[in-house]
């Protein structure tokens, strides 16, 4: 076949390209378009750049919303699920806080006596700092200082000593009444419905008799020991009432001062968390003071009409332990009823049990939602799972800081997450918003 007969070649000869692509024309027409697979190769391979710059961006900014859009694009990122992802990026921060939280509980722990008593002096700032303002009007600031804060400590250790009195005065009647209360509370036990055998409480008594002379010795320590604990006590309510004092006195101008150390910007927020934690703290305490006083006093007249003994120290620790929300005072009037029963029988021991259930039925139905509502809005089962961990952590007092502790931390939350309203000062250190700031004046 001669050479004119060849087909013509696609080669470079023609005019086309090695990567598949027509050059020019071999008449010197004008020059043919890319090939569409070369425009798609294109398209490809930026679009895979686009991707790779995109997962770079998610894994920078951690966004769940480009997280979501380079599922599957970057290798192994793909294979976790971007809810997955926002969850472990949230629990090691989460970590963090709670080990910072355990730290600050570890520190409050080693100078448990220290944080006990700026929590006293802080309660006692919070019922005696409107007293002493309005006792300045008249007086000077630091007679009227001195005169609210030591009347109000000459009347509590009078009422002590008057409980402590009426209490002796009763001693030599009340050993008469108990003994012939466990006779008639043997004899009740004996019959229906319980119909315990004879001589079964006697036995007990026996035994708690002889466990008390084997172990006298260590009870004798022990109680020794207690009497560190005394002096740990007192110590505690010194440094409270120096403290208090001068809380009462200047709370402002210490709360003044602190903000001022701190930098321009973080004085405004630290000002909204100390306005609300104070408010919330000196409501609280004003609010629980009120119902443990109405609760004391509705018990109190109840024993003293029928004739319980111990009447009045039964009602002053029915009044301290309204301090623990929900379970002190049932457990208060439960040592009321046992004492009902063995001094006056189990009639007048079933109307305090009685008691009980109406007393708790006014507290959480009356007292709380007209007192206590407006300075802690926590619910019930926030009030009892913090009393139940706070006992668990730190005892007793642990049960009675709890709930203040989770309503002031709640309050300061809600401050901060909610913009402040225009037109408030607080960015000063001293201007006319931090006037009112501090301890007992915030």
């Amino acid at each position: 076949m001669s050479s004119g007969s060849l087909p013509p070649s696609d080669g470079p000869e023609r005019g086309g390209t090695a990567d598949g692509g027509e050059g020019p024309a071999a008449d010197g027409g004008a020059p043919r378009r890319p090939r569409p697979a070369r425009r798609a190769a294109t398209a490809g391979g930026r679009g895979r750049r686009t991707r790779r710059t995109a997962s770079a961006r998610a894994r920078s900014t951690g966004s769940p919303a480009v997280a979501t859009t380079t599922r599957g694009a970057d290798g192994d990122d793909g294979l976790v699920h971007p809810g997955l992802r926002l969850a472990a990026a949230y629990a090691w921060r989460i970590l963090i806080v709670g080990a910072a939280v355990y730290l600050a509980f570890t520190v409050l722990g080693r100078f448990e006596l220290v944080a006990i008593a700026v929590f006293l002096a802080l309660v006692a700032t919070a019922l005696l700092r409107p007293l002493a303002d309005l006792l300045a009007r008249v007086a000077p600031r630091p007679l009227a200082v001195a005169l609210a804060v030591f009347g109000s400590l000459f009347l509590v250790l009078g009422l002590l000593a008057l409980v402590g009195s009426a209490a002796a005065g009763e001693a030599s009647s009340l050993v008469g009444e108990f003994r012939g209360g466990i006779g008639r509370i043997e004899r009740w036990l004996e019959g229906p419905p319980f119909h315990v055998r004879p001589g079964t409480l006697a036995g007990l008594h026996d035994r708690l008799n002889s466990f008390v002379s084997r172990n006298r010795g260590a009870l004798i320590s022990r109680a020794l020991s207690s009497a560190g604990h005394v002096v740990e006590a007192l110590t505690a309510a010194v440094l409270a009432l120096f403290c208090s004092i001068f809380f009462v006195h200047s709370g402002d101008r210490m709360w003044r001062w602190f903000r001022g150390q701190l930098p321009e910007a973080a004085r405004s927020p630290w000002d909204r968390a100390g306005r609300a934690a104070w408010s919330t703290f000196a409501g609280y305490t004003r609010g629980i003071i009120l119902v443990a006083a109405t609760n004391a006093a509705i018990v109190g007249v109840v024993l003293f009409l029928l004739r319980v003994p111990l009447a009045l120290p039964l009602t002053l620790l029915v009044f301290f332990a309204t301090f623990i929300p929900l379970i002190g005072s049932p457990i208060a009037l439960a040592v009321a009823t046992v004492v009902a029963l063995a001094g006056r029988g189990p009639v007048i021991a079933a109307v305090v049990l009685a008691l009980i259930v109406l007393v708790g039925q006014f507290e959480g139905h009356v007292l709380h939602p007209l007192v206590m509502s407006w300075a802690v809005r926590l619910h019930p089962v926030v009030v009892a799972i913090s009393v139940i961990a706070g006992s668990i952590v730190a005892g007793v007092v642990g049960a009675v800081v709890a709930v203040p502790m989770v309503s002031v931390a709640w309050s300061v939350t809600r401050a901060l997450r909610d913009p402040p309203p225009d037109g408030r000062r607080t960015e000063s250190a001293d201007g006319p918003a931090a006037e009112e700031a501090g301890p007992g004046g915030i």
